[in-house]
């Protein structure tokens, strides 16, 4: 367990590991446009960082309870199980004739979306470093 900077910081990190295990797999699927009978794959991991949000920022202690006034009415879920990022198929696309059915467009364009949003985690990781390499900096200066 490393230094953590903040709780901001955590979620990035957990982020950016999602988005290159993202990056791998869409560079599989360009690897495999030749591959008879290959179905691109896609991951999802917006719940999983959801749900790590929430974990992050709850506000240990305050939880709201949901009142159920009537026994008819469904209970609340506290959904604080192991939530992972899923792999998918990414479907929708005719298949060739050898059923391969990986567009090269679609992969081009989710990989550059990825690495947007990749390097705007890095920017912002790095930006939160520094703000709290200042604190320490500003706090070793003697008056």
């Amino acid at each position: 367990m490393g230094l953590n900077i903040s709780r901001a910081h955590e979620l990035m990190k957990e982020a950016m590991d999602y988005r290159a295990a993202r990056q791998d797999m869409i560079a599989s699927n360009i690897a495999n446009v030749n591959t008879p009978n290959y179905r691109p794959r896609d991951i999802r991991f917006e719940e999983a960082l959801a749900q790590k949000s929430a974990e992050i920022y709850a506000d240990k202690g305050n939880t709201l309870q949901m009142t159920q006034t009537s026994s008819a009415h469904l209970s609340g879920s506290n959904s604080s199980g192991d939530t992972k990022a899923t792999t998918f198929f990414r479907d929708g696309h005719m298949a060739r004739n050898d059923g391969n059915s990986v567009d090269l467009d679609v992969e081009s364009s989710e990989m550059a979306k990825n690495s947007t949003m990749f390097n705007a985690l890095t920017a912002a990781l790095k930006k939160d470093s520094l703000l709290f390499k200042s604190v320490i900096d500003a706090s070793g200066k003697t008056s």
